[in-house]
């Protein structure tokens, strides 16, 4: 099969848009993987690798190679290439995006990622008030607004925390585009449209409303306006546009605050209830309408992950037993409630302690740290930003066992990592001519 250079790079970064667009939607987009890798496998011979791609490509798919090298410790064949097929991505991405490097291009896939999802965020959002109206009138007359996003992202079918990890990185790409139009000096209507889609955005942030989230977007923001407006901009302008935003973000968030009274409660006693109870879950009347998403809970899950994972420290008890010998060990320690509701570990790094020992966590630290590095090196605020979001993230939950934290993360990373090799050869010619 032929086709023309031109061609080729359109249908490859018209693929790479539309798979971080439906990254949200499981089963569409593990369907357009198969079909990337497909037309990928079709033009293999347009592949080309360097050795800082080949780096790149391992770091990637460390999480795979750390499943692969680790199998022999599952109980379960069945159950471990189960898990290891949930990594499979990963190889995907990193061997065609890295392979053809030259060809992304990063800021069209990024501004196509951000409009377009915040587009279908809306659709959704209008499909929300119209097919649950009574969930809608139930919110707006201020009633159960503890359930209002996990409702909203329900009805898309998705995660709350994990929609909104998403929803945050669209945001804070969508404020890169709106300092990016005024700097490019774009047409008034496209800087309007810009900071339409930007503010419609972060609506959905707050909407959804999780707490990781919102700290990770407004870090986020931080980031690109030191690394979009500071660095870019004279003195005069950089003090405008910090006025402009703070009065833009601190009007919608005080709109939300004012309509939503109950983010003032879940982000200061919600949050920080029954501290004492650490271990002792069960000694709190009706925990899972007290504390089922209180940060106690979470400390709780963290101390048994660690108890149970210091008896495993060296090898772990294997990728398909982590959560069944989890639960196991809530019931031998008498926490009820944790073993009633099957809670996962709600960190990354203390997930994979528990599965592969001691080495687990220093894979999830080269994974995501690689990340740092590409942004640091790039001095791109965006890069930087995806990477504390995925960090923390990672925290207080295990995005690295769920399809849309690991395709999520190896797409992008993928993509920067492609950015990154670009700037890398310019460079070098650069240098070469001196």
């Amino acid at each position: 099969m032929t086709i023309s250079e031109k061609n080729f790079t359109k249908i490859l970064n018209g693929f790479l848009a539309v798979l971080a667009i439906t990254m949200i939607f499981r089963k569409p987009c593990t369907l357009l993987i198969i079909l990337f890798a497909v037309f990928n496998l079709f033009f293999i011979k347009k592949l080309n690798y360097s050795k800082q791609s080949l780096i790149l490509l391992l770091l990637i798919a460390s999480p795979l190679l750390l499943e692969i090298v680790m199998f022999w410790n599952n109980d379960s064949f069945s159950k471990g290439l189960k898990s290891l097929e949930k990594y499979s991505s990963l190889l995907v991405f990193s061997l065609f995006i890295l392979g053809n490097y030259q060809r992304i291009q990063f800021l069209k896939i990024l501004l196509f990622y951000s409009v377009i999802t915040t587009g279908i965020i809306f659709f959704f959002f209008i499909r929300f008030i119209i097919y649950y109206p009574e969930l809608f009138y139930k919110y707006l007359n201020g009633n159960d607004l503890w359930e209002m996003g996990y409702e909203f992202s329900n009805s898309i079918g998705i995660h709350a925390p994990a929609l909104n990890m998403h929803l945050a990185f669209v945001s804070i790409s969508c404020l890169f585009f709106v300092f990016n139009s005024f700097r490019l000096r774009e047409k008034g209507l496209l800087k309007m449209g810009s900071i339409l889609v930007f503010v419609l955005s972060f609506f959905f942030v707050l909407f959804v409303n999780t707490r990781m989230a919102l700290l990770n977007v407004l870090v986020g923001f931080a980031l690109v306006f030191f690394g979009e407006v500071i660095r870019k901009f004279n003195f005069k302008k950089v003090i405008g546009i910090l006025v402009v935003l703070i009065f833009v973000l601190g009007g919608i968030l005080y709109i939300f605050v004012q309509n939503n009274p109950y983010m003032k409660e879940k982000y200061s006693s919600v949050t920080f209830a029954y501290m004492d109870k650490v271990g002792k879950l069960d000694e709190i009347d009706h925990p899972e309408y007290r504390v089922f998403n209180s940060l106690v809970t979470r400390v709780s899950i963290w101390k048994s992950a660690w108890e149970l994972a210091k008896k495993n420290l060296l090898f772990g008890v294997g990728a398909s037993d982590g959560k069944p010998e989890l639960i196991k060990y809530f019931k031998q320690t008498n926490q009820q409630f944790l073993a009633k509701y099957e809670f996962p570990t709600h960190n990354q790094f203390l997930d994979f302690l528990i599965k592969f020992g001691i080495l687990g966590p220093l894979i999830v630290l080269l994974y995501i740290f690689t990340i740092g590095y590409l942004g640091f090196s790039l001095k791109n605020a965006v890069v930087l930003s995806f990477f504390f979001l995925f960090f923390t993230s990672n925290l207080t939950d295990d995005f690295l066992l769920r399809f849309d934290g690991i395709a999520f993360s190896g797409l992008w990373m993928a993509v920067f990592g492609s950015h990154w090799l670009q700037q890398k050869v310019i460079a070098d010619k650069e240098q070469q001519e001196l």
